[in-house]
C-alpha cells in the first residue's frame, strides 16, 4: 500500500512539473514575440540568462525567465519546487504588463505619426496659401466689396453735432473765464511748463480751454511745444485697467504670445508684444484727462510714477533677452521702456479736497468760475451768429434762467432752432422766438435754475442766506415767525428736520445771540424757523440768516430783500469766517442781489470780478442787524454799545475791497 501510494504521488508530481515546463515554454515564446528572437538572445546575454534558457532543468529555466522579465541579473538563487507555481504567476503578470505597455506605446506612436502627417499637410497648405497671397495680394472680390461699402458709408453724414459747430475756435470765444484762461496759458506756454488741474462746474469751457491753449502755446517762441505736439484726450471715468496688467490703455500693456494674441509672427516664436499707451501717444504734448477725480486710485498711483520718471516700463515672463528672434524695437521697450514726457492737464468737477493729494502736489491749480446770467446771454448770442439765426428779444435771457452751463445753453438753443424749422418756410434767415424755447423747456420738464431773485422791497421775518454746493452757489430763503407762548416760560423752537446737525447747532447759537441783542427771553415765545424748499443746510454759515430772520420777526423790523448774508454766529455774537465764499458770491450775483454781507475775516479771500455786487464785511451781530434790518417802525431797539461799521465795496472794474 505504501509503495503504491508513493508511486501515485510521484506520478502526479511529474505531471505538475510537465505542466509548469509547458507554461515556461509558452512564456519564452511570448518574450520572443515581444522582443524578437535575435533581440531576446542579446538581452539574455546581457542579463546572464542565456545558459538558463538553454538548460533542460526547469528551475534554471524559471531563473533565466525571471532575469529576462524583471531585467535583473542579480537574481542568482534557484527557486524551490514549492515556489515554482507562485513565481510563474508573478512572471505571467509582469509579461502581461509588458504586453499592455507595448500595445499602448504602439497606439501612441500611431497617433503621433498621424498627427505629424496632418501637420505636414497643413504646413504644405499654408505654404501654398502664402504663395498665392504673394502672387495675388490680400484682396479678393469679397474684401473689395466690403471696403467699397465702408467707403460709401463714410461719405454719408446727416449733420455735425451742435457742440462740434459751436465749440470755441479761439481763446477769446471762451466766455466768462478770462482770468482762468490767462492763468492756464501762463503755466503751459512757459519755458518750464507745469502740470495743471482745472477745477470748476461742468459746461464752463475747461476742455476747450485746454485744447486751445496748446494751439496758442505752439505759436509762442518760449514754448517748449513743437508745431506737431499732440493733444490726447481721455475721460478718466471710463478708463479701465486690469490689475494683472493684461490691459492698460493709459500706460500700456504686454500681450503675451499664448493667451492675448500677440502678432502672429511673434506668437509663433513665443515673443511677447508690448502695446503702447496714451501716455506715450501724448509724448511731447498734452495728455488731457477729464474727470480725473473719477479715475481709479491705483491707476492714479501708477500715473504718478510715470510723471516722475517720464518713461513707461514693461515686463513679461515670456521675454527672453537671449532669444535671437526678438525684434530690436521689442528688445528696446523691455530694456529701456517707452518715452512718456508729456504735460498733464486734468479737469474735475470735484472739490480739491477730493483729489489725490500726491497728484495735487505735482500740479498747479486753476479754478474756472461759474457762469453768470450775463455770460450765458453772451454765449447764446455768439451761438446764434454761428447758426446764422435771428434771436427774439429776451430769448437769451430766458435761456439764462434755466441753466448756468454753457453746454446746456447751446443745447437749448439748438433744440429751439430745430423746433423753429418745423412747419416754417426756410426762406431767409430763421427767427428763433421765446415760444420755441418755452416749448423746449416744457417738453424737457426743466425748472428755472434761479428760483429766488432779489427785489428792492422790505419784508418782516424773511432773509436771504447764501449756500454752496460743489462749485455752484445759490441763495436760500430763510423765514421766521414768532408767537407768544401759551404759557410763559414754556415756549418752543421748530426748525427743518431735514437740515443738518451743524445747521441746527447754528440755530441755537443764533438764538442765544438774539436774546443778547433784543433782551427778550425766547422761552416766552414760540419760534419757528424755516428754510423755504426744505433744502439741506448742513453747515454753520446759516447762523447769520437765522439771526436776522428771528430778530426781524421778534421786533417787527423788515429786512432788505436785495441783500444776501452768510456767516457763523458765535455765542458771544461774533460773525465768524465761513468757507465757499467765492461760490456763494457768484450765487448772490446770479440772484440779482445788490449787496452781500460776509464775515470781515473772509474779505481777504475775495477776488475781483463780481460786477455790480457790493460786498460788505462785518464782525458782530449788532453790526449785521443794522446793515440788513430797517429801523423804521421797529417795536424795540437792542441796547448796548454801537460797534464801528466796517463796510467794503468792489470798484467798477472788480478791484480788491477797500474801505468806503
Amino acid at each position: 500500500m505504501t509503495v503504491s501510494g508513493g508511486r501515485k504521488g510521484s506520478s502526479r508530481g511529474g505531471e505538475d512539473r510537465e505542466r509548469l515546463r509547458r507554461q515556461v515554454g509558452a512564456l519564452f515564446g511570448l518574450m520572443s514575440n515581444l522582443y524578437g528572437p535575435d533581440k531576446l538572445v542579446l538581452k539574455a546575454g546581457k542579463l546572464e540568462a542565456l545558459e538558463g534558457m538553454r538548460s533542460s532543468v526547469l528551475e534554471e529555466q524559471i531563473l533565466a525567465l525571471q532575469k529576462l522579465v524583471f531585467e535583473d541579473p542579480t537574481i542568482q538563487q534557484l527557486p524551490q519546487a514549492d515556489q515554482l507555481p507562485q513565481l510563474i504567476q508573478e512572471i505571467e503578470d509582469e509579461i502581461a504588463d509588458l504586453i499592455a505597455r507595448r500595445t499602448l506605446e504602439d497606439r501612441i506612436e500611431k497617433k503621433v505619426a498621424e498627427r505629424m502627417q496632418q501637420r505636414h499637410e497643413e504646413y504644405v497648405k499654408e505654404l501654398r496659401m502664402q504663395v498665392l497671397k504673394e502672387t495675388a495680394g490680400p484682396e479678393n472680390a469679397q474684401t473689395l466689396k466690403k471696403y467699397a461699402t465702408l467707403e460709401k458709408l463714410e461719405r454719408k453724414r446727416l449733420t455735425r453735432s451742435v457742440i462740434e459747430i459751436l465749440r470755441p475756435a479761439r481763446l477769446e470765444e471762451i466766455v466768462g473765464q478770462e482770468r482762468a484762461v490767462r492763468s492756464l496759458l501762463a503755466r503751459i506756454a512757459a519755458p518750464f511748463p507745469q502740470h495743471v488741474i482745472l477745477y470748476g462746474p461742468p459746461g464752463v469751457g475747461k476742455t476747450s480751454a485746454a485744447r486751445l491753449v496748446l494751439d496758442a502755446a505752439r505759436k509762442l517762441p518760449q514754448s517748449p511745444f513743437a508745431e506737431d505736439a499732440p493733444f490726447v484726450e481721455v475721460d478718466g471715468a471710463t478708463l479701465r485697467w486690469d490689475p494683472r496688467e493684461i490691459t492698460n490703455p493709459l500706460l500700456g500693456s504686454v500681450h503675451d504670445p499664448i493667451y492675448q494674441g500677440a502678432r502672429r509672427d511673434l506668437a509663433e516664436g513665443g515673443v511677447p508684444e508690448p502695446k503702447l499707451g496714451l501716455v506715450t501717444e501724448a509724448h511731447g504734448g498734452i495728455l488731457f484727462i477729464d474727470e480725473i477725480g473719477e479715475m481709479d486710485l491705483h491707476l492714479q498711483a501708477k500715473l504718478l510714477k510715470v510723471l516722475e520718471e517720464k518713461r513707461v516700463t514693461f515686463d513679461s515672463s515670456y521675454y527672453d533677452p537671449a532669444d535671437p528672434n526678438v525684434p530690436r524695437y521689442i528688445r528696446k521697450l523691455f530694456e529701456e521702456g517707452a518715452p512718456a514726457d508729456f504735460l498733464l492737464v486734468a479737469a474735475t468737477t470735484r472739490s480739491p479736497e477730493d483729489i489725490n493729494p500726491a497728484i495735487r502736489s505735482r500740479c498747479a491749480e486753476v479754478f474756472f468760475d461759474p457762469l453768470s446770467p450775463a455770460d450765458i446771454v453772451r454765449i447764446v448770442h455768439d451761438a446764434g451768429k454761428k447758426l446764422d439765426v435771428t434771436l427774439e428779444d429776451g430769448l437769451a435771457e430766458l435761456i439764462a434762467d434755466y441753466t448756468v452751463e454753457g453746454r446746456k445753453a447751446i443745447g437749448l438753443l439748438a433744440d429751439a432752432y430745430s423746433l423753429a424749422l418745423l412747419g416754417r418756410s426756410r426762406r431767409g434767415r430763421p427767427v428763433l422766438r421765446r415760444a420755441d424755447v418755452l416749448e423746449v423747456v416744457r417738453s424737457g420738464r426743466l425748472v428755472p435754475y434761479i428760483v429766488q431773485k432779489a427785489h428792492p422791497g422790505l419784508e418782516v421775518g424773511r432773509v436771504y442766506g447764501m449756500a454752496v454746493s460743489g462749485y455752484l452757489g445759490s441763495v436760500l430763503e430763510v423765514e421766521a415767525v414768532v408767537f407768544p407762548a401759551r404759557r410763559p416760560g414754556r415756549g418752543s423752537l421748530r426748525f427743518n428736520d431735514t437740515a443738518g446737525s451743524m445747521a441746527r447747532d447754528s440755530v441755537f447759537n443764533a438764538l442765544s445771540a438774539v436774546r443778547r441783542l433784543t433782551g427778550q427771553d425766547l422761552a416766552n415765545w414760540d419760534v419757528h424757523v424755516n428754510v423755504v424748499g426744505g433744502g439741506r443746510v448742513d453747515g454753520p454759515s446759516a447762523g447769520a440768516a437765522v439771526l436776522l430772520a428771528v430778530v426781524s420777526a421778534l421786533e417787527g423790523r423788515p429786512a432788505r430783500q436785495d441783500v444776501a448774508v452768510t456767516g457763523e454766529i458765535s455765542l458771544q455774537g461774533k460773525v465768524r469766517a465761513v468757507g465757499g465764499l467765492v461760490e456763494k458770491l457768484y450765487g448772490a450775483r446770479q440772484a440779482g442781489m445788490r449787496q452781500a454781507v460776509v464775515p470781515a475775516d473772509n474779505l481777504k479771500d475775495i477776488p475781483g470780478g463780481f460786477g455790480g455786487l457790493e460786498v460788505i464785511g462785518t464782525s458782530t451781530a449788532e453790526e449785521l442787524v443794522r446793515l440788513v434790518l430797517d429801523d423804521s417802525g421797529a417795536r424795540a431797539r437792542p441796547e448796548g454799545p454801537t460797534p464801528a461799521r466796517r463796510r467794503h465795496g468792489l470798484g467798477p472794474r472788480g478791484d480788491r475791497p477797500v474801505p468806503a
